[in-house]
């Protein structure tokens, strides 16, 4: 069976890998930009899934899958491909300002401690001792989720990529699909046009992120997702804040800081929506209010220097929850993994298991 992959941002690598273990499937990845590029290449890394308040349903199973599979998966690669991938083990602090429903918080952890995780629930005597570069008088506490983490999304996609191409997945960078047709009757002739030729194949994954609505355009059946940008910088101290023992993500009025070593940290994102067009051109006074309000949480940051800034486009769907992993409507053999706004890093694992269970369950050949 042959499946091919459109679009190797981290999804797209993450199912490459998934797929790759399973007996008698031959896959190709084509991606018109290197791997990482993208929403991928300017994303955070951080794995909000115990923490977030989804509870149930599909929102849930795909966090608390993905949760699950990261703590095999990156041994795992590192193991395969001899890298090393910036694992934060330490956990998400989320900082609870004045007037924050803290009942709230109490009865997410009692459903937590009900499914298996843990939640702590810290007041501001326990929060300044073990993270004193809190330091905001408006901070009455900090909810703690040991078992949340953070990760470099560009190293873990590259992992991905290599571990694939070890058990034998083939990747075409700088390709273009030129052409997805209709054939007469609705019915597909299972290939593709690219600027490398035609390719033919039993399956076609479309996870292309905003990519992915000109492609589905294309067969008469476009799904609609729209781009949100996002800022964020990089911020130089020289030396951890706090405890160098304990630096776990700080997260305060979706602002995020991340450490990342060195004394260097990441700071951001902004979230900014097309006005009139697909067109946004970045807010330089958003980018500083999420600066001035990492510097509100933790003071000593005021003395960091910028060491970069940059931007990326999170992918949306219009009109309907992200992300969309499903079959194409009238086409029994294209599968959308898009469209993940902005979960694709946290929920790239659970995508990858539920996109190689469709497979599976729709072709007695394979095996496990």
């Amino acid at each position: 069976m042959n499946v091919v992959i459109i679009g190797c941002g981290i999804v797209g690598a993450a199912i490459a890998y998934e797929l790759s273990q399973v007996k008698g499937v031959t896959i190709t990845v084509l991606d018109k930009q290197p791997p990482a590029q993208a929403s991928t290449g300017a994303a955070l890394g951080v794995l909000m899934g115990i923490i977030s308040h989804k509870i149930k349903g599909n929102a849930w199973r795909l966090r608390s899958t993905s949760i699950q599979r990261y703590e095999s998966l990156i041994p795992e690669l590192e193991a395969i491909t001899n890298r090393n991938i910036p694992f934060n083990r330490q956990g998400i602090l989320s900082l609870c300002p004045e007037g924050e429903d803290l009942d709230g918080w109490q009865k997410l952890q009692e459903i937590r401690h009900s499914q298996g995780w843990q939640l702590e629930i810290w007041d501001k005597a326990k929060l300044q001792k073990i993270c004193p570069q809190v330091d905001d008088p408006k901070i009455i506490g900090a909810v703690y989720s040991p078992q949340d983490r953070q990760l470099d999304p560009t190293a873990l996609t590259l992992a991905l990529v290599e571990a694939s191409q070890h058990n034998g997945v083939t990747f075409k960078f700088g390709v273009e699909v030129l052409g997805m047709t209709q054939a007469p009757k609705r019915e597909w002739d299972s290939s593709i046009e690219t600027t490398y030729g035609k390719i033919t194949a039993d399956w076609f994954i479309i996870s292309a992120g905003l990519g992915s609505s000109p492609l589905t355009a294309q067969l008469n059946q476009k799904v609609d997702i729209r781009p949100v940008l996002g800022q964020a910088l990089q911020l130089s101290l020289g030396h951890s804040l706090g405890n160098p023992n304990f630096q776990p993500v700080i997260t305060g009025n979706d602002v995020h800081i991340v450490p990342i070593g060195n004394g260097d940290y990441w700071v951001g994102a902004t979230v900014e929506f097309p006005e009139n067009s697909d067109e946004i051109p970045p807010d330089e006074e958003l980018l500083e209010s999420v600066k001035q309000q990492a510097i509100g949480f933790c003071p000593e940051l005021a003395k960091a220097t910028i060491l970069l800034t940059w931007t990326g486009l999170r992918p949306r769907p219009e009109g309907r929850p992200a992300p969309i992993i499903e079959k194409l409507s009238g086409f029994n053999n294209i599968l959308l993994a898009t469209g993940h706004y902005r979960n694709g890093v946290l929920l790239a694992p659970a995508t990858a298991c539920k996109i190689r269970e469709m497979i599976i369950s729709n072709d007695p050949q394979t095996t496990e």
